[in-house]
């Protein structure tokens, strides 16, 4: 079987769009789970709707893969299946390193997604001399003065950063120089690469202050609503003005006098 460290998808090479690389995932997720149920064949609609995405947008995504379907029929699942997992590159195993065993690093080290979607964690990687040889979802902890060492025993391209934010970046250097190109960072910061180096991040605190906003922007919304309300019921009980009034004025001698008479 191939290793990452000489084989790379090919989806640049071939001109497909970031955001469809980026959804490429959603519809492989989607699709997986219709293989399971051994489901033989989907519309655009039905794994549009499961992916979250409208119709027109999928059908262009696989417009860039070759693949169109087939009119009254619709994709054979098994085949896109394997086309996308393909073109992302999961046909192949991409060893992976994990550096910094703390509680996220140990959960993801035990994180049974890896194995079945082509990625192969060849070694958990910390600094704590304490953790070293310690077994972690059935894997022993190395320290991380063998991390060049391991990298380029096991052909690792592919680099998780789950350490304090205060250490990210001189990991993240040390993982480049051994020769590292693709790296998830989950430390909360912001790590600086040459080019030629990707990086994406995943940041959980950001994610929930977005929720945060989306949840005090749908409270502002009810509570306005709310208001609305309570104002059209109160003019439709409100008692009809009296006789020989308008506009919340009085007859007086002279003529009309406001309501409420300036100081």
């Amino acid at each position: 079987m191939a290793t990452g460290r000489t084989h790379r998808p090919a989806t640049r090479s071939r001109g497909i769009p970031e955001a469809t690389v980026a959804r490429l995932p959603l519809y492989l997720r989607a699709l997986t789970a219709l293989s399971e149920r051994s489901v033989p064949t989907v519309s655009s609609e039905e794994l549009a709707a499961a992916a979250g995405v409208n119709s027109a947008k999928l059908r262009k995504d696989f417009s860039y893969l070759g693949s169109y379907g087939t009119r009254g029929v619709g994709y054979d699942v098994e085949y896109l299946v394997y086309q996308i997992s393909r073109e992302l590159g999961l046909t192949q195993d991409w060893p992976v390193v994990i550096v910094g065993i703390g509680n996220l690093g140990a959960a993801l080290a035990g994180y049974g997604g890896f194995a079945s979607r082509g990625f192969r964690v060849a070694a958990l990687i910390d600094a704590d001399p304490a953790m070293t040889g310690k077994p972690v979802a059935g894997i022993p902890v190395q320290h991380s003065d063998d991390l060049e060492k391991i990298i380029e025993e096991d052909g690792v391209s592919i680099g998780v950063i789950a350490t304090p934010a205060g250490v990210a970046q001189q990991v993240c250097d040390r993982l480049v120089a051994a020769g590292v190109t693709s790296i998830l960072n989950f430390a909360p910061t912001v790590l600086s690469v040459p080019d030629g180096v990707d990086v994406r991040k995943v940041d959980l605190s950001i994610e929930l202050q977005i929720l945060a906003f989306h949840e005090q922007r749908k409270a502002g919304e009810e509570s306005n609503a709310e208001a609305d309300d309570e104002a059209e019921t109160a003019a439709a009980v409100a008692p009809p003005a009296p006789r020989g009034t308008t506009g919340g004025s009085r007859k007086g001698p002279d003529g009309d006098v406001p309501a409420v008479m300036p100081a």
